[in-house]
């Protein structure tokens, strides 16, 4: 497997924030989305082959009880099924990040789902080469529904404008997702934009019933990568 960077952090999003984790994060992605913050594991994919071995030893020196395997898209990763099944043998919580376009069965005590917006298709990036297959691919209503049966899960929608609600509203409303596993975060990669969106975007939960997260890791440490 194709592994960008394992390192030992806290999770930054979602509904375990804060949690000390490892984190996994595969090479590789089937997506390009124009904000992506990891473009070492999407535009330019970067990275070490490991065998699933040597991905379990490395996690298992950190001596932590939840790991995060992220990406690029973890579920398009060879071997992802035997690498959390080892996850699993360690009696370890499994975190899986990913876009949502891909099912496959495999060990996972939450499924952590962002499904793409339009405001991810790169229009112009690299001369708008990705568009058409970013567009295609990046919402799958039956993919998506057979994960949120099939898993503990939360949506988690990353967020640049006020004209993104509507799209995220239809969205919910289509996947039929309780509110209460819908999360909403703010774009950007600088703290300043996100204390900025975030203070819009945390008033909008409120007036919705939709939860917010930070991203944590931005807010600590900035836009820097095995943190």
């Amino acid at each position: 497997m194709k592994i960008a960077e394992i390192f030992y952090s806290v999770q930054g999003e979602g509904s375990l924030v804060g949690v000390p984790s490892v984190f996994v994060r595969t090479s590789g992605c089937n997506l390009r989305c124009v904000w992506c913050d990891t473009p070492y594991t999407s535009w330019k994919p970067e990275g070490e082959d490991l065998t699933v071995d040597q991905i379990l030893q490395q996690v298992s020196e950190f001596g932590a009880g939840h790991v995060v395997v992220t990406g690029g898209e973890p579920m398009i990763a060879p071997q992802i099924r035997e690498l959390a099944g080892g996850l699993r043998e360690q009696g370890l919580h499994i975190t899986i990040e990913t876009a949502g376009t891909v099912h496959a069965p495999l060990a996972c005590d939450l499924m952590s789902i962002s499904p793409k917006l339009k405001n991810s298709v790169p229009i112009t990036r690299e001369g708008g080469r990705w568009a058409a297959q970013h567009e295609r691919l990046r919402y799958q209503p039956a993919v998506l529904k057979q994960l949120m049966a099939n898993y503990p899960y939360q949506l988690k929608f990353v967020v640049a404008a006020e004209e993104d609600l509507a799209e995220i509203e239809a969205m919910c409303a289509e996947l039929g997702a309780p509110r209460m596993h819908v999360i909403l975060m703010p774009e950007g990669i600088e703290r300043d934009t996100l204390q900025q969106r975030g203070l819009w975007l945390t008033e909008v939960c409120k007036r919705t019933g939709y939860r917010f997260s930070p991203r944590l890791h931005v807010d600590l440490w900035g836009a820097k990568r095995g943190v």
